[in-house]
């Protein structure tokens, strides 16, 4: 995999506390997705030190009566506990949780290797029953393109997140909307995205969480 750093990426990650660039795009039938540009300082740096330290691996998916290689690799930091976290991502759990009320508890990250790297159409699966959920992501190394569509199908929204910026999807997204990362003729390099989610859901037992996430300013 070839990887070039940007001239600018020896700095050491730090989020954007302030959220300071956030935008929300509203995407219709109760979800809605924050994009926030530049919002973790020292990506490069970040995506070096998880490209050669964690221990990715290729899991096996069911299609069509099939199981599969999935094209790209992974890996979960969930049943390992939070304190097994890298360093970096306790600070973005930190942030997030500062910004939507909402304690992020599961953390995992994706390799792309190259553009035959993918994920098709989904909304993740555990948030499915649920009313709303939250799911943040960060991207890192080469830029990517990533698409949003109506669950069922329709006109898709696209997005190219840069090496540093945050998605946050939010509201009904991960039900009534589906996400992809699809296949690339071309690419300048890797990238890693670095998941995180809540395995509780949004209400009562979390005070304020839910307005909060659906009032955050975009």
């Amino acid at each position: 995999m070839d990887w070039q750093a940007s001239l600018f990426g020896d700095a050491e990650p730090v989020p954007d506390w302030a959220f300071s660039t956030v935008e929300r795009v509203e995407l219709g039938d109760g979800a809605w997705v924050d994009i926030a540009q530049d919002w973790m300082s020292g990506a490069d740096r970040l995506f070096e030190r998880l490209l050669t330290t964690v221990t990715w691996r290729e899991r096996e998916v069911p299609m069509y009566e099939k199981v599969v290689p999935e094209p790209r690799l992974s890996h979960w930091w969930g049943r390992d506990g939070e304190r097994a976290w890298p360093a970096e991502a306790r600070a973005i759990a930190r942030a997030l949780h500062g910004r939507y009320g909402v304690r992020f508890d599961a953390l995992g990250a994706n390799l792309y290797r190259d553009g035959h790297d993918s994920v098709a159409w989904h909304g993740d699966r555990v948030y499915r029953e649920q009313e709303t959920a939250l799911v943040a992501v960060l991207s890192l190394g080469c830029q990517r393109r990533f698409l949003l569509r109506p669950r069922g199908g329709g006109a898709s929204v696209r997005l190219d997140p840069a090496p540093g910026d945050l998605l946050v999807m939010g509201g009904t997204c991960q039900r009534t909307w589906q996400h992809s990362v699809p296949k690339v003729a071309r690419v300048s390099g890797p990238r890693i995205s670095v998941s995180l989610r809540h395995r509780h859901e949004l209400g009562p037992s979390d005070p304020g969480a839910a307005a909060r996430a659906s009032t955050a300013d975009g």
